[in-house]
Order: C-alpha cells, then sequence, then structure tokens
C-alpha cells in the first residue's frame, strides 16, 4: 500500500535528520525533541515502567540509535527503526524486571486503558460475547497477563495505530507473522477476560 502524503514527508523530515547528525552530532537533539513523547509512551506502555526507570530506558534507547546512526538503512523508515530499539529495550528491562514497573497506577495509562479497550471492544473477534463496561474496568489487568509479545502487537496496532508493514519492520518478522501474532493476542485477550470475568 502506497504511503501517504504525510507519512512520505515525515520521512523525508526523518531521512534529513538523519544525514544532518551524521555530520553534525548536536543535530541528533532534533531526533530527540522529536521522538521523545512518542517513545516514552511506547515504551510506558509495553514496559510499565515507573517514571525514573522510563527516563533510563529513554536514554538507553537514544544512546543506542546514536552509536548505530550510521548502520541506519535508509530504505526503511527511521520511525520503524527508532520504534525497533524501543521494544528491543522494553522488552530487556521485562526480562530484567520480571512483570515491569509501576506505572499502571499512572492516570495516563488509565485514559490509555480506556482507549485501548473501546478499540479492542469494537473487534469483533474479541467482543462478541464480552461486556464493554468489563473490558474497560479490567483491561490493563488482561494486558498484564498477556505475553509482552501479545501485549506489543496489540498496542501497536491498537493505539499506535501502526500498518501491519510497521510492525513488520519494528518487529523484524514478516507481515504474515505480524497477522497471525496479532490473531494470537486477540484470542488470548478474549481467552483471559473470559476466565477472569468466571473468578
Amino acid at each position: 500500500m502506497p504511503m501517504s502524503a504525510d507519512a512520505l514527508t515525515a520521512r523525508h523530515i526523518d531521512a534529513d535528520l538523519v544525514r544532518r547528525s551524521i555530520e553534525s552530532p548536536d543535530e541528533f537533539e532534533r531526533l530527540i525533541e522529536r521522538y521523545q513523547e512518542l517513545l516514552r509512551r511506547y515504551v510506558r506502555r509495553i514496559s510499565r515502567a515507573n517514571n525514573d526507570e522510563l527516563d533510563i530506558i529513554l536514554q538507553d534507547v537514544f544512546i543506542k540509535a546514536y552509536e548505530n546512526l550510521n548502520d541506519f538503512d535508509q530504505d526503511l523508515a527511521f520511525s520503524s527503526w527508532i520504534y525497533r530499539i524501543a521494544h528491543n529495550e522494553s522488552i530487556d528491562y521485562l526480562r530484567r524486571n520480571k512483570r515491569g514497573g509501576s506505572s499502571l497506577d499512572d492516570p495516563a495509562y488509565d485514559d490509555e486503558s480506556v482507549t485501548l479497550a473501546e478499540t479492542i471492544a469494537a473487534d469483533d473477534d474479541i467482543a462478541s460475547d464480552l461486556d464493554k463496561g468489563y473490558l474497560k474496568a479490567n483491561v490493563k489487568t488482561i494486558l498484564d497477563e498477556l505475553d509482552p509479545q501479545y501485549r506489543a502487537v496489540l498496542v501497536l496496532r491498537f493505539l499506535e495505530e501502526r500498518s501491519y508493514d510497521e510492525i513488520s519492520d519494528i518487529l523484524r518478522k514478516p507481515p504474515g507473522t505480524v497477522a497471525t501474532l496479532i490473531h494470537r493476542a486477540k484470542k488470548e485477550f478474549r481467552r483471559i477476560a473470559e476466565e477472569r470475568k468466571t473468578l
């Protein structure tokens, strides 16, 4: 599917910023400013890190991005490349800390949970027999019980609104595998939701 005009513009801006950052390290600050809040939101959604841990993860993301900028493949979107680094750092954090931090109590996360619950509830694969009110009230708990790879694909698809191709680039998995992961993630989400409802 061809990219939208906005996506092409964003890709050109990123490519220009990458080129300038390679030539002059001070220019990398502009890439940080451009992606800091987007990546903060994504890393928080995946890792559940508290604010202090989140700052450390993000610092590691940008350090790795800067150190590997010369290896960035210009045929890929920079956004997918830096999201991949953020994703990997988030998964590493989860491995080190088992369930992640404590940002589940963050009011911003509550708002995102409602958004995700509404989006997932609108998906016929999941919501046919589940009460939308129940989903909104329990989506955080259900997501927390999901395998991180399933949580990641649901967040990328439903909250980050990434295309299958973008998710493929971020996770380094073929689009067909991404589709399968999303299908399995929705099935697992539904299973956990139904199981918890009977408790």
